[in-house]
Order: C-alpha cells, then structure tokens, then sequence
C-alpha cells in the first residue's frame, strides 16, 4: 500500500503536530496490516532535508519499504543527503523528464529506487534505456503510473517483463472503470499480479468510439 500521510499543503517547512498526525497514521496502518505487508511512504516532493531526515527516522521503526520523493527531485544535493541519513531506501523519478536527468541522479547515488513514468519520458525504449543505466548502480526500477491503467501500464508490463531490476508497479484501480469502458480487450489484474499481454501490439484494443465520447476539455480560463 502506498499513500501519503502528511497533512496540510505542499512545503518545505513541517509542523510538529502535522508530523507527529502521519507518524501515528503510520503506526496505525502497520498495526493494522501486520509486519509482513509492504508499506511505502509517498512525499510529494515538499521536504526540506531537516525535516525529511527527521520523519524518515521515524519512520524507520515501522519497517517502511521505501520512502518516495522527500524533497525535489530535481535538487539532487537535497536528495542525497537525505538517503545518506535515512535508512530506508530513497524513490525518485515520477517529476524527472529525460534520460540525463537520470544519470545525474544515477551518479550523484541520490535514490535506491527509480520510478519514472514511460508516458513522461519518452516511451518504450526511453524506459528500458533508463533501467539498464540503472542496473550498474544497483538501483532497481518501480515505473509510475498514474496517466491510466491501460496504454501506458500495458507498454509499462511489457517492459517490467524483460529488465533484469524490476521490483514492482504502481496500479491506480480508481481508473479501472472509465478504462473498461473504453477498452475492448483490457489488461488482467488478480491479486496484484499483472498478466503480460499476448495480443499483438501492446496486448490489448481499444473502441475508437467509446473512446471520442471522452474528448480533451481544456480548462477554462477566468
């Protein structure tokens, strides 16, 4: 399970009461789930290092499984000296754009796991490109998804398939249903594992019409 537990609106400053409301929910959700179900703790990126460190230590004892963009990803020195204090392993990529920005962060050591999202960087082979410059560094590779559970998880699966440092994939099920809708032959989901696709293609269709009943809104502008 991955959530966010902090409260209040992005920023670098935390207060003490907002810290100590997610270290209990924290608690809470451990408590609940019992010691062997994965917890990861998602940030958003709105930490100055003090008080990443500071929760991050806390955290420690809940037997976190990863601790996902404490501070801006694309501030490598905030980054790195946040997984020099913390020991649970660091995630970054979901707000990283291109393969350099990468291999900055690759050679800086600032995160033990890479999400970045193959709809942001430019596809299939960007996302393959961006694993094997990861595998030298021992840094394993967790795609974000949050565009939808159908095109880009299905080019997502394929890849995840075939890299050597896969660990896991993030799933949104809050878009499953406008997917189905819009899906002749979707991807199959069952206990958390993703079936790889053998369809042709990226394994699964799409109906055009259905589809055209969705059409891009550009928000208004006051």
């Amino acid at each position: 399970a991955k959530f966010d537990p902090f409260p209040g609106p992005w920023r670098s400053y935390v207060d003490r009461k907002d810290e100590d409301f997610a270290i209990e929910y924290v608690r809470a959700m451990r408590e609940a789930l019992g010691p062997d179900f994965e917890i990861l703790v998602e940030a958003h990126r709105r930490f100055a290092p003090q008080h990443a460190i500071r929760v991050g230590r806390r955290l420690a004892e809940f037997n976190i499984d990863w601790y996902e963009e404490p501070c801006l990803a694309d501030n490598l020195a905030l980054l790195k000296e946040v997984r020099a204090a913390v020991p649970i392993p660091i995630v970054t990529g979901e707000a990283l754009y291109t393969k350099e920005q990468f291999a900055a962060c690759l050679a800086e050591r600032a995160a033990d796991i890479l999400n970045p999202d193959i709809c942001a960087i430019g596809g299939i082979t960007a996302l393959l490109d961006i694993a094997t410059m990861a595998q030298p560094h021992a840094v394993v590779m967790s795609p974000h998804n949050y565009n939808s559970p159908l095109i880009g998880m299905a080019a997502t699966v394929h890849v995840s398939a075939v890299i050597p440092n896969f660990r896991i994939t993030e799933y949104f099920v809050n878009f499953e249903d406008i997917c189905r809708d819009i899906a002749i032959t979707g991807l199959t989901v069952n206990e958390g594992w993703i079936d790889l696709p053998t369809m042709p293609g990226l394994g699964i269709d799409l109906d055009v019409e259905r589809l055209r009943a969705h059409p891009h809104q550009e928000a208004s502008k006051h």
